[in-house]
């Protein structure tokens, strides 16, 4: 849903059906293509959850439309708590949360059913060999292995791709400055498609030397984990670039850093998944098997 919304949105930015001079426009596209994309995270989880045999698929489906969006709602909750107490303007008014409260239920969580129940009717993807029964003992893993290594490993790369690209985001958002280079921002964009994906394959490669098939989550991390780069990167450009002494005001810094260092993560974590997903499904369905 979020690498959906990500290459809509460039794509029309870049051909100029956005105007950088009106940045409420973009505002709504995202919103817009985030409730119709919700079709495709239901289709693509309940499809990756019967895969894995699972019996419970209406708790899958209600963790894919609530988890995320849930997350995001409640630190939104909680910064315009503090600024409704300050009667400041830089929260989101009461009545734009109540539309998006009501998106989210019309539009968004319907699709994401819609989605869920297509992928549940779809046939169950085969693993391209046989499985043990009993899993094999796991040897001790050499340091690069180590889960907290790699995923801060990985992360590295995903993140240095965009990291010029983010003072320019960062002065549009916080510096009052108009961005308007979207073209080269697809770029980049598509720098880090293809280098969260060589990151995340070349982790799962050694994790896998390593006998350790547990590559799952760790393939998720291991790209993902750019998002925490993102976040101390926020926190330098908090301290080196902008004045500000209000705990209100750092305090929507902070919360709206997070929420973009969320959605950061669970797109680099997508792509670094799907990456490796098709990469071991490719390797082992080459290795003829007697």
């Amino acid at each position: 849903q979020v690498f959906v919304t990500a290459v809509v949105t460039l794509v029309c930015a870049t051909l100029g059906l956005l105007s950088p001079a009106n940045p409420g426009a973009l505002l709504t596209t995202i919103v817009v293509v985030v409730m119709l994309g919700s079709i495709f995270s239901g289709y693509v989880s309940t499809r990756m959850y019967k895969m894995f045999k699972g019996a419970n698929w209406k708790r899958n489906m209600l963790m894919t439309a609530f988890f995320v969006p849930g997350i995001i709602g409640a630190i939104l909750l909680f910064i315009d708590f503090f600024v409704w107490g300050a009667k400041s303007s830089g929260g989101v008014p009461f009545t734009a949360l109540l539309a998006l409260i009501g998106l989210f239920l019309g539009i968004e969580l319907p699709l994401n059913f819609v989605g869920a129940y297509l992928g549940f009717k779809q046939s169950t993807i085969e693993y391209p060999v046989g499985t043990n029964q009993i899993p094999r003992l796991i040897p001790e893993r050499a340091w690069y292995n180590n889960p907290v290594t790699a995923a801060l490993l990985g992360g590295l790369l995903p993140f240095a791709a965009v990291f010029i690209e983010l003072n320019f985001i960062m002065g549009a958002l916080w510096g009052n400055e108009i961005y308007y280079v979207f073209g080269f921002l697809f770029v980049v964009f598509l720098i880090l498609v293809i280098t969260c994906a060589e990151v995340s394959i070349v982790m799962t490669y050694f994790q896998l030397c390593g006998e350790d098939y547990h590559w799952w989550w760790r393939s998720f991390l291991s790209s993902g984990s750019s998002a925490f780069y993102l976040f101390c990167y926020s926190v330098f450009y908090f301290a080196a670039n902008l004045s500000i002494t209000n705990f209100i005001s750092g305090l929507v810094f902070f919360g709206y850093t997070a929420i973009i260092c969320v959605v950061f993560f669970v797109l680099t974590g997508f792509i670094g998944f799907a990456a490796s997903f098709v990469f071991v499904y490719k390797i082992y369905k080459a290795v003829p098997f007697d």
